[in-house]
């Protein structure tokens, strides 16, 4: 068990929206073990994708990313994640199970690798004028809340 890691105030509205994603694996593997339709999850995943995700891959990738630089191996590698978790979402399909559980376990490790790694690097570096520019352009991403909650219970 990793013990929290003290984020810069910054960066931890980034952070904790990286709970938000944990939850969504979490949702996704709850589904897939109660047996929910892909459809379900799906239209959970697409209105995910929207309302969460794109808007907090647009702050990493436009403000915190480019404090290491763009030939940086942690950001590549960021940056490779997320081109494969927008190729399994762009398209608005539906996925099959096995796609699930796939993007389940690149969403939770890169959520990790972005937390245990990345941000710390960037926390590292980033000057004090970068950290205000974040935080003046970045706060907590809210949305309404979905109102099928498949991973509670099947919808009879």
């Amino acid at each position: 068990m990793h013990k929290p890691i003290k984020r810069h105030k910054a960066i931890q509205p980034v952070s904790r929206e990286h709970h938000h994603g944990l939850l969504l694996s979490w949702k996704i593997r709850q589904g897939l073990k109660l047996n929910i339709s892909t459809e379900r999850v799906c239209n959970y995943l697409n209105w995910f994708w929207e309302h969460y995700l794109k808007p907090h891959f647009e702050v990493e990738e436009n403000y915190i990313f480019p404090i290491l630089g763009s030939n940086n191996q942690l950001v590549i590698q960021a940056l490779e994640e997320h081109q494969k978790i927008k190729d399994y979402l762009l398209h608005k399909r539906l996925l099959t199970a096995n796609e699930l559980e796939s993007l389940e376990k690149l969403l939770t490790e890169h959520i990790r690798f972005e937390e245990r790694i990345l941000f710390n690097e960037i926390e590292k570096h980033a000057s004090n004028e970068q950290l205000k520019r974040i935080e003046n352009i970045h706060s907590d991403i809210t949305a309404e809340e979905w109102k099928d909650e498949f991973w509670e219970y099947p919808k009879k």
